[in-house]
């Protein structure tokens, strides 16, 4: 099983569709549904037998939760922050170009 290059709280963008988002989780292989995975185009779909990521995501119109192999991403160099609504439930910053997770004592 391969390691996970990305980290939660790292900022990265898609290296082929125009969105970018915050990482809040890691699976260290896919672990979705089939019908989602099958509904990804043949041509662009991607190896079950690598870390899979969950983010909180953006592109131009709105904020969602996308689903990610790691083959499809890039670290995100903009320095811009995300503006999804949820990030804040979890994470504080960015700082440094990432965001950390919040402690769990935080108000």
């Amino acid at each position: 099983m391969q390691t996970a290059r990305f980290f939660i709280g790292q900022i990265v963008r898609h290296r082929v569709y125009p969105f970018r988002g915050v990482i809040f989780d890691v699976d260290p292989v896919f672990d979705n549904t089939d019908e989602w995975y099958d509904s990804i185009p043949a041509e662009v779909r991607p190896r079950k037998d690598q870390p899979f990521y969950h983010l909180f995501a953006e592109n131009a119109e709105t904020e969602y939760v996308a689903y990610c192999s790691e083959q499809n991403l890039v670290p995100d160099e903009s320095g811009q922050p995300v503006r999804h609504p949820q990030i804040a439930e979890i994470f504080d910053g960015p700082v440094d170009g990432a965001y950390r997770l919040r402690s769990p004592n935080h108000n």
